[in-house]
């Protein structure tokens, strides 16, 4: 089914004006997201910065408004916002091949490099044991904390907000568990309903990509009948690669924030159930820092680690498949509805609240596990001040303090 409007099909890439959704090829957005895969070091935040001005700035592909009103959406749904983004900029330019070839393209490089780190840390054995992953472990201590402040500034500038964000973080660590970090968000949504006022919407100039009502309800609908089945069947044929999808398909239809914020329901996912321990977990979230491209590539790592059904490159496939899937069928299923939704009081107050929760369970996590692991001596917690300060004060990038951090950890830890 052609999902592109019918109107745009005289148009040729030399001519176009920016804010409507223009015919590419499928080569040519997955050669721009390959160089953007390569090289997009920094996380989410600075993802969205290169996105515009490789494709609003420099490739004109849409315009400004219509950027912003992308990322808002992104912003609102479950997963990764920096893929989604990615995801919708493909399927703007070359329909669903192109949809494909972005994510692709963006993922793989730092995918590859974190499953063959697995590989690597695989052939260690005992990580616990080694001075340079306990650097990197070390090192996810800042990164997190980094992580959480970022986000509080933004998403919790305000008292009932911050309160909202506290409680989250008391009932995680007293009762942690996914059901839980789920009920907190779910929690976080009711109260913003009724407690939390958001500001005016900013009119924009149009998303200019044109997905049909049915197309969106149908992936929505896929969406929904994934998260619903996936455990169920999993649970009624005990196979392991199927609960391995059910894992990282939860967990990536049910994180708010994306990035940092996946960590406490991956760890929670896991750790405990026995597919990855925690050394070797905190390990991987470390070297995940180092690599470009999303965080949410730290799932091939896990994938390619897990010691209970599928591992190495089938349970790599499995987990980054599966943890990516939720991302683009929201971004798909949100499309045709977005314009009406962004503008619903409700919604953003609800949304409000959701933000609030999440930063309340990524504050958590920096304790337990982040913290708990990552500190373990003297010398680990210097490791982590160090890239805290290296980070904060001296605007080091962090793929640079994690590989230092790693390379001290290897003479010193």
């Amino acid at each position: 089914m052609n999902l592109m409007s019918a109107d745009t099909a005289g148009s040729t890439p030399g001519d176009e004006s920016p804010g409507t959704a223009h015919p590419g090829t499928v080569r040519e957005v997955f050669a721009a997201f390959l160089k953007l895969g390569l090289t997009s070091f920094g996380g989410p935040v600075a993802h969205l910065g290169y996105f515009r001005e490789a494709f609003v700035e420099r490739r004109r592909w849409l315009s400004d408004a219509a950027y912003a009103d992308l990322v808002a959406l992104c912003q609102f749904l479950p997963g990764p916002a920096s893929s989604q983004v990615g995801m919708a900029l493909g399927l703007q330019r070359a329909g669903i091949g192109g949809l494909i070839a972005a994510w692709f393209a963006f993922t793989m490089p730092s995918a590859i490099i974190l499953i063959a780190f697995a590989f690597g840390v695989a052939s260690f054995g005992d990580a616990a044991g080694t001075g340079w992953l306990q650097g990197l472990k070390a090192a996810a201590v800042a990164v997190v904390a980094q992580a959480v402040l970022g986000m509080a500034k933004t998403l919790t500038p305000d008292a009932r907000r911050a309160t909202i964000a506290a409680a989250g973080a008391v009932v995680v660590l007293l009762v942690p568990s996914p059901a839980v970090q789920v009920a907190v968000i779910a929690a976080g949504a009711l109260v913003g309903l009724a407690w939390l006022r958001p500001g005016p919407v900013d009119d924009g100039g149009g998303l200019g990509i044109r997905v049909s009502r049915r197309v969106g309800a149908g992936a929505l609908a896929l969406f929904a009948a994934l998260l619903i089945g996936l455990p169920i069947a999993a649970a009624a044929t005990g196979d392991a690669a199927l609960r391995l999808a059910d894992t990282f398909y939860r967990a990536g239809a049910l994180v708010f924030g994306g990035g940092h914020v996946v960590l406490p329901l991956l760890e929670a996912e896991t750790v405990p159930n026995g597919l990855v321990a925690h050394d070797t977990f905190l390990a991987g979230y470390g070297a995940a820092q180092a690599v470009p491209g999303p965080l949410f590539t730290f799932a091939g790592y896990l994938g390619a680690s897990t010691t209970t059904g599928p591992a190495g490159l089938l349970g790599a496939a499995i987990a980054l498949l599966a943890i990516f899937l939720p991302a683009a069928l929201l971004a798909v299923g949100a499309l045709p509805f977005w314009d009406r939704l962004r503008r619903a009081t409700s919604a953003r107050s609800a949304l409000m609240g959701v933000n609030a929760a999440v930063v309340g369970i990524l504050a958590a996590a920096l304790y337990d596990p982040v913290f708990t692991q990552g500190v373990t001596s003297t010398g680990s917690l210097a490791v982590a001040i160090a890239v805290f300060v290296a980070q904060r004060a001296w605007n080091v990038p962090a793929w640079a303090a994690v590989i230092a951090a790693g390379v001290v950890g290897y003479f010193v830890l």
